[in-house]
């Protein structure tokens, strides 16, 4: 495994993230859900793979809280040094463990962060979290407050960094004028959805961090599996997917992910691995690891642990210079 430097923080951490949104899902498709044990599995995998860096939130898992739940469960039975590993965890929206939701159980205010850090703590077993990210942007709460409130999580040694999910550029710019402005803590991490097929749709939030220094964890780096070539286009533009996968049950698949632009991006990825005796989901993970202009750590939500070693494998593997660029080109071939 290789390690770099959370981005402007002192936090060093694997290449690879691994996420746990999975544990305990309930889609309707049982092949699509995360048992208990299969959980344990896969973060024991983690451990013998080098992989530090977990990533979770407060509403992972069917009821909400059953990921955190589980990995607290699995730091306890296996005896995990909590300091080997770097755990995330979110907060923001509506929270159904607690029964009917209230007026002040979602969004970014004071009230509704302290609530849910504390669950958040008592489910993973631990007395901090090195990273929380805000998981949406709350209109109804002014910045100042939300900031203010996750600045006094960090002064009072519950949380390490901050973080920042999907947003618009002017919010996180907003968030980060706030915070120089008003001497509060930062978003030092950030975490948009962004894969070789889907970068400039988010190139001025991008932007944002390479000036800022953020480091971005991309989740859905490999655009859904998409970027894996398991999914054909048929004659008539659509996607053939296989049964169980992601795109045989999600309605929003092919306007997220399957676009001309990613056929054209896959179709260069593909051609990289078959020079690089690599997979398509290694080569993908790997261009987003080779950022140049930010620290990269990409999410990984692999299924099984075989899954999870081939994922681990974009970590040995180099992209030349013209392999790079070729993957670019196709991304600015169909503008």
């Amino acid at each position: 495994m290789e390690y770099t430097t959370l981005g402007n923080t002192g936090t060093t951490v694997s290449k690879v993230c691994y996420g746990t949104w999975r544990f305990g899902r309930e889609t309707g498709d049982l092949e699509n859900e995360t048992t208990r044990e299969e959980a344990h599995d896969l973060l024991d995998a983690c451990l013998d793979h080098g992989i530090n860096f977990i990533d979770t939130a407060n509403v992972y898992g069917t009821p909400d809280g059953t990921s955190e739940e589980w990995i607290g469960e699995w730091l306890a039975d296996r005896d995990v040094d909590r300091e080997d590993l770097v755990i995330a965890s979110k907060v923001y929206f509506e929270f159904d463990g607690w029964g009917e939701p209230g007026p002040n159980d979602s969004g970014l205010g004071r009230k509704h962060v302290r609530a849910q850090i504390e669950g958040t703590l008592e489910r993973l077993g631990t007395d901090y979290l090195d990273l929380y990210y805000i998981h949406r942007w709350d209109d109804e709460t002014p910045i100042e407050e939300t900031m203010s409130v996750l600045n006094d999580l960090v002064r009072e040694g519950k949380v390490n960094h901050l973080g920042a999910s999907t947003m618009a550029a002017w919010q996180l710019t907003k968030a980060l004028w706030t915070s120089d402005v008003e001497g509060l803590e930062r978003f030092d991490v950030t975490q948009p959805m962004v894969n070789a097929a889907h970068y400039d749709a988010v190139g001025d939030y991008l932007d944002v961090c390479a000036d800022r220094d953020l480091a971005v964890c991309p989740y859905s780096p490999l655009a859904g599996g998409f970027l894996t070539g398991k999914y054909e286009r048929a004659d008539d533009g659509s996607v053939e997917a296989p049964d169980g996968s992601r795109g045989s049950f999600d309605d929003l698949f092919e306007d997220r992910y399957a676009t001309d632009r990613a056929w054209d991006v896959l179709e260069a990825v593909e051609s990289v691995a078959d020079e690089a005796n690599a997979s398509p989901a290694q080569v993908s993970l790997r261009w987003l690891m080779e950022q140049d202009r930010f620290t990269c750590v990409p999410i990984v939500g692999a299924r099984t642990p075989g899954q999870l070693e081939e994922n681990v494998g974009a970590v040995d593997l180099d992209l030349s210079g013209e392999q790079f660029e070729r993957i670019d080109a196709a991304r600015a071939s169909s503008e």
